[in-house]
């Protein structure tokens, strides 16, 4: 079988999904290495695959999973793979993939208990790092709000390491639509002049709970930090000034996992 190259029309069309406007007009992704393509195939989000001859051998079972399911799945040649990789150094696997978000109606109406609400994040790598926190508490969900990074870029596809196809993700343009939704939930915010420490929190994070994480450089506005029950202060015992966004997501998700958890043992 003679591998498709970088000019194969239908290779051609895949690469231009590394561009936010065609992912948006096409409703697909790409995912690539051995993690989030066995997870695409889990939850039944991969439309097409494509291999090299090394990654073919490396993840056979893999190409054949696709391939009883009735999936396409094309060998590629190396060029070809390093136009639909994303990385300096691609995985010869990559799968296309159909948008995973879905309605904000649909994530509330499963009454979560635990949820982390990125605010205008900008940074994917930061995005993938929060959705993979989220999955690894066993949060309920994702739900992006403002004007934020498209989770389906790349780098946050590869920073949720196959998390970002293990748990429901919302996109929301409207922070207010947003906030206005989360009925029955504790709105949480992490400010560094909170009047709460973390350390002092379990009673207050022991019920339905969602965590509001701002711009990587500019925070939270003011305006949704008004609309939080609770500022929490994250207590730093060293001479680290601040602690960044996807550190500070994995801090506050793990308390508030952690308190439900030991609420439950207690009841």
């Amino acid at each position: 079988m003679e591998p498709l190259t970088e000019r194969t029309p239908r290779v051609v069309s895949s690469v231009k999904l590394h561009r936010t406007a065609d992912r948006k007009k096409t409703g697909e992704f790409l995912a690539e290495g051995a993690n989030a393509v066995g997870s695409a195939l889990d939850g039944g989000h991969v439309s097409e695959l494509f291999y090299t001859a090394d990654a073919g051998a490396r993840a056979m079972a893999l190409v054949d999973r696709a391939l009883k399911s009735g999936l396409r799945a094309s060998l590629v040649n190396d060029k070809a793979a390093r136009a639909l990789g994303d990385t300096v150094t691609p995985p010869g696997l990559v799968a296309v993939c159909r948008q995973i978000d879905v309605p904000l109606s649909q994530v509330l109406g499963a009454k979560p208990r635990l949820l982390a609400v990125p605010i205008d994040i900008a940074d994917p790598g930061n995005a993938g790092t929060v959705v993979r926190v989220a999955d690894a508490v066993g949060a309920d969900g994702v739900v992006f709000a403002g004007n934020t990074v498209d989770p389906h870029n790349g780098k946050c596809v590869r920073a949720s390491a196959g998390s970002l196809f293990h748990i429901p993700i919302a996109r929301e343009r409207s922070i207010d639509s947003v906030l206005d939704s989360l009925t029955d939930i504790r709105l949480f915010a992490t400010a560094a002049d909170g009047e709460v420490d973390l350390d002092d929190a379990d009673e207050l994070l022991d019920g339905p709970t969602a965590w509001l994480f701002g711009n990587e450089a500019h925070g939270l506005p003011s305006s949704v930090l008004a609309r939080a029950d609770h500022r929490i202060r994250i207590p730093i015992q060293g001479r680290a000034e601040s602690l960044n966004l996807a550190t500070a997501a994995a801090i506050c998700l793990y308390a508030s996992s952690r308190a439900q958890r030991r609420g439950k043992s207690i009841s």
